[in-house]
């Protein structure tokens, strides 16, 4: 017998930064967000951009490796890439601060289902996704 599919089944939940680092250091928000997820069989991701911002000196590469080898890791293709550039348009954002979070609003956008990004920065991702995604704050 199979799982019963959650509200979130075959959807992703794309985890920014600190969605991530919340998942690394096992903080009860971030971590419970992707466990909850992943029992759901929905997919977890980062982009690859979100694991070069994330990663710290303070952080324990093995740590870091092992949690980011749980997750997908979609690239940044240039589909991507020009969706980042279009959602930063549209909301009138520079890319200087906005880049990373364009990045990861457009790869949920690629994707089919409910999309939500786990983040610090919950008004820069609704302002960049709108109603195609949902923000949730850590």
């Amino acid at each position: 017998m199979g799982r019963a599919q959650g509200q979130l089944s075959h959807g992703i939940v794309i985890l920014d930064p600190e969605g991530l680092n919340g998942f690394v250091n096992n903080d009860p928000r971030g971590a419970g967000l992707v466990r909850a997820a992943q029992s759901r069989d929905t997919s977890v991701a980062v982009s690859d951009l979100t694991l070069v911002e994330a990663w710290h000196p303070k952080v324990r590469m093995d740590r870091f490796r092992w949690h980011a080898s749980r997750l997908e890791v979609p690239p940044v293709t240039e589909a991507i890439s020009w969706q980042a550039i279009d959602l930063l348009r549209n909301a009138d954002l520079h890319a200087h601060k906005y880049a990373i979070g364009s990045v990861v609003a457009a790869t949920s956008l690629g994707c089919t289902g409910p999309r939500i990004i786990v983040t610090s920065d919950v008004d820069d991702i609704d302002e960049l996704c709108g109603d195609r995604g949902r923000a949730v704050g850590v």
